[in-house]
């Protein structure tokens, strides 16, 4: 067991690991950082601002069909990938199925009775029914937390905009370093920073701060791990906001993708990496935008982190169909000038999505938080106090 502070932050900012046989619960550091060890010898550096709020006298209970929802779809996935997907809150009818086909003779070889058609089998059928209650969330309210994850080569710095807006607005507020970024413990092994340990941690960081309504905020590869906490606590996640995270499709590494090079070479490549990030990641690459770079720790990681993060991206779970099981509502925020994403892998998650908004930021890049903190920061705002009107918004469609 770590017996001391020192040996927590040599864990954590120098990468080593000790001889830890139970985990520690969490040391606070001097500059009002949490270091939270998840895992024997595995430690992640939080921000975690709680405002200091007065007592107030208890709220009226609200009315029950205030923010209520019915999220009711079923989904068929069928052999050859096709998704079909049916809004059941008005009625079940009139959706033509496009995988029907025109049979033209029935096993035995007999000609079949023209106009009769035959359906294919699906592989999975999976329907959402479900009653959501949907209201605004203020700073005043004690129940609200909202937890901002970043993505590859980041750290919660990228958010620093966004963490100092909502806490002075009097929010709850929780931002990890994913392992081997920022200041964060750097596992020496490549296991470390498979999509499944990742997930695991901040399964440990959500259980450890959640409360009865918990608002994600992802960006780039950190939306898919706010779609698995959402996915595997739909009773706790309130709402999800997903910055430049593409589209709902499995996550598998690119075999040709430059981070699958020796170590040593692309410990070279560092320079440009960051150079081409500088190009791709922002709108424009002034003095304004290399400052920004610097502050934000894009791609301030080892070699081997990045490599081993890269490479350890593979989810086979996170399919179309797994994103349009969500009922939850969600946000979609896109810099247009993202070179990384595509607007169009936005578009086709609004689609599958039950409850989705999608936003695009015309000034914005990959990095739209950064470029454009206050744009974001409003719009994040206005869909954290967003509530649907009762009755109209029953989870039809309609929302998009």
């Amino acid at each position: 067991m770590l017996t001391s502070i020192t040996d927590g932050f040599l864990c954590c900012l120098l990468g080593k690991t000790p001889n830890a046989v139970a985990p520690l619960d969490s040391v606070e550091s001097s500059d009002g950082f949490t270091f939270l060890e998840v895992k024997p010898g595995r430690i992640l550096r939080i921000r975690h601002d709680v405002p200091n709020r007065p007592e107030f006298p208890p709220e009226p209970p609200e009315p029950a069909e205030r923010g209520a929802v019915r999220c009711k779809r079923r989904i068929t996935l069928y052999r050859n990938g096709q998704l079909l997907i049916e809004n059941l809150s008005d009625a079940a009818h009139q959706n033509p199925d496009p995988n029907a086909e025109q049979e033209n003779s029935d096993p035995s070889g007999t000609p079949a009775t023209p106009g009769k058609r035959r359906k294919r089998k699906p592989k999975k059928v999976v329907t959402v029914d479900c009653e959501k209650r949907i209201t605004g969330c203020k700073g005043a309210h004690g129940d609200v937390v909202l937890f901002f994850i970043h993505g590859v080569g980041g750290s919660l710095d990228i958010w620093k905009e966004q963490l100092e807006f909502f806490s002075k607005l009097g929010y709850e507020v929780v931002a990890p370093d994913l392992a081997g970024h920022g200041c964060s413990s750097a596992p020496p092994v490549a296991a470390a920073y498979t999509f499944y340990a990742l997930a695991e941690d901040m399964r440990v960081v959500f259980k450890r701060y959640a409360k009865k309504r918990n608002i994600l905020v992802g960006h780039s590869y950190g939306v898919s791990f706010c779609t698995f906490l959402a996915h595997e606590y739909p009773e706790l996640v309130h709402k999800v906001i997903m910055i430049n995270g593409g589209g709902p499709t499995a996550l598998e590494p690119s075999l040709c993708s430059i981070f699958n090079l020796p170590p040593c070479v692309l410990h070279c490549l560092a320079p440009c990496l960051a150079w081409s990030f500088l190009r791709a990641g922002f709108a424009r690459q002034g003095a304004k935008e290399k400052q920004l770079l610097k502050e934000g720790n894009a791609f301030n990681v080892s070699s081997f982190v990045l490599r081993a993060t890269m490479s350890g991206q593979y989810w086979p779970e996170g399919d179309e169909l797994y994103h349009a099981e969500l009922a939850v509502p969600v946000l979609l925020v896109h810099g247009m000038h993202d070179k990384f994403v595509p607007v169009e892998e936005d578009q086709r998650m609004a689609e599958i999505l039950l409850i989705a908004f999608l936003k695009v930021i015309d000034e914005g890049s990959h990095m739209v938080m950064l470029e454009c903190p206050d744009t974001v920061n409003t719009l994040l705002h206005e869909f954290v106090l967003w509530e649907p009107d009762t009755p109209a918004a029953r989870g039809d469609g309609d929302t998009k």
